[in-house]
């Protein structure tokens, strides 16, 4: 049985987009006192809650000042300010989630910290049966003798990186077979470094989707790479942007417009290559 929604930290700052997201989601928005300065879904809350961070850095003055009772943050990366917030004598806590199944767990755990889990469960389970269903579709099409894709995914371009987890298995879900799948197992992005594009090209990717952390993706500049001329995704015209607030974001927007972006593309190129 969910808590009421009296219950729980009524003053929040989230370092994170996702986190924030999911709490305009809930209708817990007005717990909402301070987020990241980098949120963009939804577009309402840069305009209603101060801006109190970035991803490696936070204004901890700031934050202080809005005498928040819990702070939500993301990843080893925000250790750092973490400890300064703790050592401030504010709650805080650091969600780690690289994986889906880990998005759905984190998601879970927010709600129930603001009395929401019944909410949570009927959005998280019609999420879970969206991405059953992608399968399902999949599954028909190939049973036709239909090829899965192979796609590669660049989150960065220079180096190039690759391999986020909870990307790669999407992707799956979606319908194309990442070509560099050894890569979400490294959960830091220093070990998700692909050295020798040369690699890339050998690994022939049908479709190449970039989310190049914000910076706008240049399908030009990649089918230009030394090399490239010949792979199936240059020669085809499949090169593809998902922003990074989609895609990158392990939240809800992964869950919805992200998967739903990669399924289409998959969907549209496994239809005119079957």
């Amino acid at each position: 049985m969910s808590m009421t929604s009296a219950h729980g930290p009524q003053r929040i700052v989230c370092l994170t987009e996702e986190t924030t997201e999911w709490l305009y989601l809930l209708g817990q928005e007005h717990r909402i006192v301070g987020i990241s300065g980098y949120t963009v879904r939804p577009r309402r809350a840069r305009e209603e809650k101060p801006k109190v961070s970035a991803f490696l850095s936070a204004k901890i003055d700031k934050i202080l000042a809005l005498r928040p009772d819990h702070v939500f943050g993301f990843s080893d990366l925000q250790a750092d300010i973490a400890a300064a917030l703790i050592r401030a004598g504010v709650p805080v806590t650091m969600f780690n989630q690289r994986s889906v199944d880990e998005i759905f767990a984190m998601l879970w755990q927010v709600a129930a910290l603001v009395g929401c889990t019944d909410r949570a469960e009927a959005w998280l389970a019609e999420r879970r049966q969206r991405l059953d269903a992608m399968r399902a579709e999949v599954a028909s099409w190939q049973a036709e003798g239909r090829r899965r894709p192979r796609v590669f995914f660049e989150e960065w371009d220079e180096p190039h990186i690759s391999g986020i987890r909870w990307v790669s298995e999407l992707l799956g879900v979606a319908g194309g077979d990442d070509v560099f799948p050894e890569l979400a197992a490294m959960p830091m992005g220093r070990d998700r470094i692909i050295a020798d594009g040369a690699e890339i090209v050998r690994r022939a990717p049908d479709i190449v989707i970039g989310s190049w952390c914000g910076k706008k993706f240049r399908p030009e500049k990649v089918a230009a790479r030394p090399g490239w001329a010949e792979v199936p995704a240059v020669r085809d015209g499949q090169l593809f942007e998902i922003k990074s607030a989609d895609i990158l974001q392990p939240g809800p927007a992964a869950l919805t417009d992200g998967v739903e972006q990669l399924h289409r593309l998959v969907a549209d190129w496994m239809v005119r290559h079957g």
